[in-house]
């Protein structure tokens, strides 16, 4: 009973946090929704059908896409807890043979959450429309081209939510200053425009509580015909924001979202709609600033300042919203390298990407300058919702038939039924192109064309990778040290290989025949699920006999973790599951409690994980007494390296401010006395230094290639890899431990 009350307590707490987090632009569509629905010939029917028609058409889009398919439906097409159209791909990719990522295992399936409650695929008979999209490879990039196009219009509606929000809320002003002219409104939204994304990096801990605003349809066509058709592009705009209400599921629960919504959001919005239209029936003349000018005269000056609080709120939870759209996109290999930040006291990972930020913020001025008006705003902003919407639809059905194993026809009918309704807006949507529609379309082309050619460039850079990797003869054919000078230290050596030895390592041993100590082969991939424990992150495995020292490790994220930003944490977690292999591989592979793949073993399942060694941490100078254990061993650096390092640290303090952690190996008897000298190895590799070895490509298609790979690879793809993040950046790698190999990649 008290856990059953304990329940609810935590799903109404969710369910008021949602207020300023998922709900906030949706609930703002009442100030511009009967302005731009009665913005074209409708104006001429002033009467109350049409009105209250206008009201009647908003109550049932509302509560069809909102609360039915939304809220009551799309809810159940989580991934995992997650929303978005990146779990709907995800899922989509899991159960059916669609995903392009690369270095895909079958070790990757074993994850605890990969296969979702009930909806596994195994012993499952698969439908013909799934074997004939997994049996052509261009249905698979037709939906990844489909899923990156509707990536790309949730950042256009980015660019618009924050500025039809705001400046339909600073509107509001001319009801009671009426000299006040339209240059001056669009000033005002510019500096909030701008106070909005410079304090966007401080995260939305702290706006998530902030508040929300406060069958006569067949009888309105016949009256207006097809300026009552035209009309509907102004309509849809009460349901713009729905798609952040799925997207946002990841902060919290169906249930809170759902009593959120149903209790609260959605009585509240229909309210509002209908005052407005009980307004407008009596004072068509207001309709231009029918929101404002509904207000008690009392009332006025709280309402509007709270309206123009509700959309900087709304527009700051769109604009995280893109924040995490690029982390997937770039997670999944479709976009280029940025550099995501985190920090503890936002919510839970929460992220913010710095490019994505003043991008976002240069366009937004922009539209908001270009447009000056709502009206024309909320025509381009109308296509961005509906469209993403319709792509929306489109993926679910997939979901409904190779997911959840329902029929064919089931999945037809779910289409047609929201995808004509949805069909219909977009027609009418259509027909304000030339008025400002057209630049969504065209933003969201360019975004897509962007995440396609980064994608395309990076695919074909893998494959490359893989053709001409190193065969395990070539490894075998040295001698025990490789025929190269060990010096002391681990080599962390970043490959995008699961398997094989990369070609840069072979081309770096040719060329300056010295490596360190300890080599481990270091790919950090994705899998398409929204996150890895820290349990199943690791994959371990040796590369060639025991006394070459080569390991491979495997680090897997979700599509939606965020990665460490400690190095030296990355460092230690890495030396205790080689270490921890080593144990576990003498002791035999069949006590792992975890999946193997060939040589890879998922280390930390294993119940003795950690338990085996003691540990020292010291930072700068200070040692912790928490801690109790001595050097593993001396170092082997030679006198004139230890006056270096020391000279070094002093000229770079933050070297010496990075934590630092020893491993002591417990006395513990083994059967094999090689097990305890590779252990002792790797902890004196540890303590000389760690190394990260990485490639610096530079990539160009073959002199054969066609005229479009050439300009696609040559032009489009150069320009974006030298105008992004360097690789380094992106995996948190300190400087002071880089080493770049040049590679020529010939695609």
């Amino acid at each position: 009973m008290a856990e059953c009350k304990n329940r609810r307590k935590h799903v109404l707490l969710l369910a008021y946090q949602s207020f300023g987090v998922v709900f906030s632009d949706l609930s703002t569509s009442p100030l511009y929704v009967y302005k731009c629905t009665f913005s074209g010939r409708l104006r001429h029917y002033q009467n109350e059908d049409t009105v209250f028609g206008a009201f009647s058409l908003v109550f049932w889009t509302l509560t069809l896409f909102s609360l039915f398919k939304y809220v009551g439906f799309m809810l159940c097409a989580n991934d995992n807890g997650e929303g978005g159209i990146f779990a709907l791909y995800s899922v989509i990719c899991r159960h059916a043979k669609f995903c392009l990522l690369p270095n895909q295992q079958a070790a990757d399936e074993e994850i605890s959450t990969y296969h979702s409650a009930g909806y596994s695929n195994r012993n499952v008979v698969s439908s013909r429309f799934k074997k004939f999209v997994e049996g052509h490879k261009k249905m698979k990039t037709a939906l990844l081209v489909l899923v990156l196009f509707g990536a790309a219009v949730f950042i256009t509606i980015a660019i618009f939510t924050p500025a039809i929000s705001i400046l339909s809320s600073v509107e509001g002003l001319q009801v009671r200053a009426k000299n006040l002219h339209r240059g001056m409104l669009v000033i005002i939204a510019l500096f909030l425009l701008i106070g909005l994304f410079v304090l966007q990096h401080y995260g939305m801990h702290r706006v998530a509580f902030m508040l929300f605003l406060h069958i006569i349809s067949t009888k309105f066509f016949e009256e207006t015909g097809k300026d009552g058709w035209i009309s509907l592009g102004g309509i849809l705009l009460c349901i713009t924001g729905t798609e952040v209400v799925f997207a946002g599921l990841g902060h919290f629960t169906a249930s809170s979202i759902r009593v959120a919504f149903s209790f609260v959001v959605y009585p509240c919005l229909v309210l509002q709609y209908m005052g407005q239209a009980a307004f407008l029936s009596q004072n068509f003349s207001a309709v231009s600033t029918s929101f404002h000018s509904s207000i008690p005269d009392w009332l006025f000056w709280p309402v509007t300042v709270m309206a123009t609080l509700a959309a900087i709120v709304a527009s700051q939870a769109v604009v995280s919203a893109t924040f995490s759209i690029a982390k997937q996109c770039h997670a999944l290999g479709c976009f280029p390298r940025i550099k995501i930040v985190h920090k503890s006291k936002w919510l839970h990972r929460q992220t913010y990407i710095p490019e994505i930020n003043w991008a976002l913020m240069i366009l937004c001025l922009a539209v908001t300058v270009g447009y000056q008006d709502t009206i024309h705003l909320g025509n381009a902003y109308g296509i961005a919702c509906i469209t993403g919407i319709f792509v929306t639809t489109c993926l679910t059905s997939m979901v409904i038939d190779f997911v959840w194993h329902k029929s064919l026809f089931g999945a037809l009918l779910y289409l047609s039924f929201f995808g004509i309704i949805e069909i219909i807006f977009i027609s009418s949507s259509c027909m304000r192109i030339p008025k400002g529609g057209w630049v969504p379309l065209v933003l969201s082309a360019i975004f897509m064309f962007v995440m396609y050619v980064w994608h395309y460039g990076s695919r074909k850079k893998y494959l490359y990778d893989l053709h001409n990797k190193v065969s395990m003869k070539w490894i075998l054919t040295l001698d025990s040290d490789l025929g190269i000078v060990r010096i002391p230290g681990i080599g962390l050596v970043y490959t995008e290989l699961s398997s094989g030895v990369p070609a840069m390592f072979s081309h770096f041993i040719t060329d300056l025949p010295t490596f360190y100590q300890v080599v481990v082969f270091i790919c950090i991939k994705t899998v398409p699920i929204p996150y890895v424990s820290q349990k199943e992150r690791y994959l371990i495995g040796r590369i060639g006999p025991k006394p070459y020292r080569l390991y491979r490790c495997i680090v897997r994220y979700g599509y939606k973790d965020v990665h460490e930003n400690d190095d030296y944490d990355f460092e230690n977690a890495i030396v205790m599951s080689v270490a921890e292999f080593i144990q576990l591989e003498a002791e035999g592979g069949g006590t792992l409690d975890g999946s193997v793949d060939g040589r890879l073993a998922v280390v930390r399942s294993s119940e003795n994980f950690g338990k085996r060694f003691t540990m020292s941490e010291s930072d700068g100078n200070k040692e912790s007494s928490r801690w109790s254990y001595p050097a593993s061993g001396s170092s082997s650096r030679s006198a004139a390296l230890q006056k270096l390092k020391s000279m070094y640290e002093q000229e770079s303090p933050e070297f010496c401010k990075r934590r630092r952690i020893q491993l002591k190996l417990l006395d513990t008897t083994y059967k094999d006395s090689r097990v305890k000298e590779e252990l002792l190895d790797l902890m004196e590799a540890k303590d000389a230094g760690v190394a990260y070895v990485i490639g610096h490509s530079h990539v160009k298609a073959k002199w054969n290639a066609t005229f479009w790979k050439r300009l696609l690879i040559n032009v489009l793809y150069s320009f974006l890899r030298k105008n992004c993040r360097s690789p380094s950046v992106g995996l948190n790698i300190p400087q002071t431990s880089l080493i770049e190999v040049g590679m020529n990649y010939h695609l």
